[in-house]
């Protein structure tokens, strides 16, 4: 598994719960994961069930094996503070310059400079060692921003393009694009079975692997389960209803004579069929759409009692028994 794990999707599919099931995988037995989020929504801090993230690295989970979750809620005007600390020795200064608004006035007006900041706290994460020459962190997990934009995000080069020719700047986006461009990074999507989020999905792909960006994934979320299969569909189609009505009668669903609560049930269990049928093949046509990219497919069961922490747990370990580790 590449060390950067960035995680985008269209917005509703659910990718910061993915992307925290996904830390939670890799840091099973003993590793360590960093959880990074861009965006600014603390839905990390939402889904632990814990204060909403200060701007620096806190420990927010145990996984199965004694390994460790962090969570950083990155802010770019604090990371603007950072690299000017880092290579301009402001100090105080920049201080100054955050209480007097220019802070917000550069990340606002050079988005560029903006995503630089975020990708580039992300890739210092991967490089980072400890004392010993180790690592500190196995692997990084980012909470991206949504498909629509997440190749412009991820392809700082080209934002800073027109705003730093050479220089510290441009320096720091050329080393954050090794990074990102290297083995070491991998893009997964998420998607939901339905036609406008797979759509997006295979758009998306299409945009990274233009920009040569190394997409990982497909992780399909919220997957619901099966009930009928196509063998039942038929058999649905053709059994005759009174046949239907006599096996709900059979069943103990009221008595067998005519109009009797049976009979009144066969049209109802039909209409949901055909229902069921119409959605069936249409996530079997979105499916096989995802199955033509030609990558990793992983599916993530919809939660019958909605997401909590112990849900986030149990998706961690579908994510492990599907390989991801």
């Amino acid at each position: 598994m590449s060390r950067l794990q960035v995680v985008s999707g269209k917005g509703g599919t659910g990718k910061t719960t993915v992307a925290a099931a996904l830390a939670l995988a890799l840091a099973t037995e003993g590793k360590r994961t960093l959880l990074v989020e861009v965006e600014g929504r603390q839905g990390i801090a939402q889904l632990f069930e814990t204060e909403a993230l200060p701007y620096e690295e806190r420990k927010i989970a145990v996984a199965p094996g004694g390994g460790e979750v962090f969570a950083l809620a990155i802010d770019p005007e604090l990371a603007l503070l950072d690299y000017l600390q880092m290579f301009y020795k402001l100090g105080g200064a920049g201080r100054a310059l955050k209480k007097l608004g220019a802070i917000d006035f550069a990340t606002t007006i050079a988005p560029g400079l903006r995503d630089v900041l975020l990708t580039g706290k992300a890739c210092e994460a991967v490089r980072r060692k400890d004392k010993t020459g180790r690592f500190v962190y196995d692997y990084v997990i980012m909470d991206a921003p949504p498909t629509g934009r997440i190749t412009r995000f991820l392809n700082v080069n080209d934002e800073v393009a027109g705003l730093a020719k050479m220089g510290p700047i441009h320096n720091q986006a050329q080393a954050v694009m090794r990074v990102l461009k290297s083995r070491e990074t991998a893009v997964h999507l998420v998607a939901l079975l339905e036609e406008m989020p797979v759509q997006e999905t295979v758009d998306g792909i299409s945009e990274l692997r233009a920009a040569k960006l190394p997409v990982g994934r497909i992780i399909v979320n919220m997957v619901r389960p099966t009930i009928l299969d196509e063998a039942d569909l038929e058999l649905t189609r053709e059994a005759p209803r009174a046949a239907i009505a006599k096996s709900l009668s059979a069943a103990g669903l009221g008595g067998a004579r005519r109009g009797g609560v049976a009979e009144r049930l066969v049209e109802p269990l039909l209409t949901q069929a055909d229902e069921y049928a119409e959605r069936y093949a249409l996530e079997r046509e979105q499916r096989a759409a995802l199955q033509e990219l030609g990558l990793p497919l992983h599916e993530l069961p919809l939660l019958a009692e909605g997401l909590d922490l112990a849900g986030l747990y149990e998706l961690a370990t579908e994510l492990r028994r599907q390989g991801i580790s």
